[in-house]
């Protein structure tokens, strides 16, 4: 037998509030369903079947009224060990809570947001993009949480970005954001790339993209790097360029393409931040990295 052990968090990346009823289904690796009922706690142990092939790749999904359905494939379990999972349910519509991402403690941080202007005239941007445009506030955040969990040689990718892109139609927007950055910034990628961190991405369905890469680390919600290379300003001496980082539900191209792409073009909708923030939190916490902790949590 194997044994696997299923932890249920909230949007504020805390243990979910019980008592709850929470829908759990298991299936195996060979899409047989082994489990399917009810538990009322946030943590649960589960014995399973071991194979010793692939039908130990289980799927686990999690489900609580009111909440968006979770869950994770493959889940790779063994007689040796006993596997943690844990999973993030976000309510169906859910809020946001900046409390810790005032204007103060961000640019702190992230000095880039202010660079060119004066500190008055960036929190007033700032602060307008927390009261209208909260998803977009949120994509930046979790963008920014997860370059500076990239390590390049030397430092992060934001230790080459230089300076936000606020203008119109370039501004933050909640599915991405623009920024000058330091040219160096692609050849750390390409060393990244080779020590298989990266990998090439197309780039045609960035208006006025040179080149693009995507961070290969986790099966969905990895970081790309699209780099406009002939758009140019100078900021502190350095010619920079611009590069457009978002983040893919995907890692798959094709998946991207076909479940996220289309169906954002058919119903001219863009990625959620929402949805991104899970995926990344649950595939960090399955891969075992430093916890996804962006300024800001989900609530109901």
């Amino acid at each position: 037998m194997s044994k696997l052990e299923l932890r249920i968090f909230d949007g504020s990346r805390q243990l979910f509030s019980t008592p709850a009823n929470f829908l759990v289904t298991i299936f195996d690796g060979n899409q047989n369903q082994l489990f399917r009922d009810y538990i009322t706690t946030n943590t649960q142990s589960f014995d399973l079947p071991f194979y010793d092939n692939y039908g130990d790749n289980y799927r686990v999904i999690v489900f609580a009224d009111g909440y968006r359905q979770a869950g994770f494939v493959p889940v790779i379990l063994s007689d040796k060990y006993v596997r943690t999972l844990d999973i993030m349910l976000i309510p169906n519509d859910p809020g946001f809570s900046f409390v810790n991402a005032r204007w103060y403690a961000v640019s702190a941080r992230y000095p880039f947001l202010a660079n060119g202007v004066d500190n008055a005239t960036g929190e007033a941007r700032y602060e307008m993009l927390l009261d209208q445009q909260e998803k977009s506030l949120a994509c930046f955040l979790n963008l920014v949480e997860a370059m500076g969990q990239i390590n390049l040689s030397p430092g992060t990718p934001l230790d080459y970005i230089k300076r936000l892109r606020w203008d119109a139609p370039l501004a933050p927007a909640q599915d991405r954001f623009f920024a000058w950055c330091d040219p160096k910034l692609i050849d750390q990628v390409k060393i990244a790339t080779a020590a298989k961190q990266f990998a090439p991405a197309p780039h045609g369905l960035h208006s006025g993209a040179t080149s693009s890469w995507k961070q290969i680390q986790f099966g969905e919600a990895n970081v790309q790097l699209t780099f406009h290379e002939n758009d140019h300003t100078v900021i502190d001496g350095v010619n920079c360029i611009m590069v457009e980082p978002d983040i893919d539900y995907y890692q798959d191209p094709a998946a991207h393409i076909l479940l996220e792409v289309l169906p954002n073009e058919l119903t001219h909708s863009l990625s959620d931040p929402c949805e991104v923030y899970v995926l990344r939190w649950i595939a960090g916490r399955r891969a075992g990295v430093p916890e996804f902790a962006p300024m800001y949590t989900i609530t109901s």
